[in-house]
């Protein structure tokens, strides 16, 4: 049986915000907008490429035995991209502000392309829930 990770709750403020910014700002194919019980709803949106969606919530209430992350709360999703700075100048021309690319040096963190696997960079959606871009290198399906 496989066990495929297909939906992270993302915790947000404003829904209508956090929607623009994923889809306008990310690239993110909106999926499903929605108010699936009065009061309760889910924009679901998922990376161009990714088998992995992520989930807006509002007025969802916590499954029983389960604990809430509060908005800004989420650090170190991770996605990945074939081409780093590539991916970086998309998000700038959208006005996502982002990092530097960045590798794991002799001395930490420098700044500019490692070797493989290693060159990063970072962002944070507008309520601060952070965002690690890796650069793989070749596409998921290729792996």
């Amino acid at each position: 049986m496989n066990w495929t990770l297909e939906v992270v709750p993302v915790p947000v403020t404003d829904m209508d915000r956090a929607k623009e910014f994923y889809a306008d700002k990310c690239g993110f194919v909106i999926d499903l907008d929605d108010e699936v019980a009065p009061g309760t709803r889910i924009i679901q949106a998922t990376p161009p490429g990714s088998r992995c969606s992520i989930a807006l919530l509002s007025g969802m209430p916590p499954m029983p035995g389960t604990r809430t992350t509060a908005p800004g709360g989420l650090h170190g999703l991770q996605l990945c991209v074939t081409d780093i700075e590539a991916a970086r100048t998309a998000l700038v021309e959208t006005g996502v502000d982002v990092s530097p690319v960045m590798h794991v040096g002799a001395a930490g963190w420098e700044e500019g392309k490692g070797g493989t696997w290693n060159s990063f960079l970072t962002f944070e959606d507008p309520d601060g829930n952070g965002w690690v871009v890796q650069e793989a290198p070749s596409e998921l399906s290729e792996r």
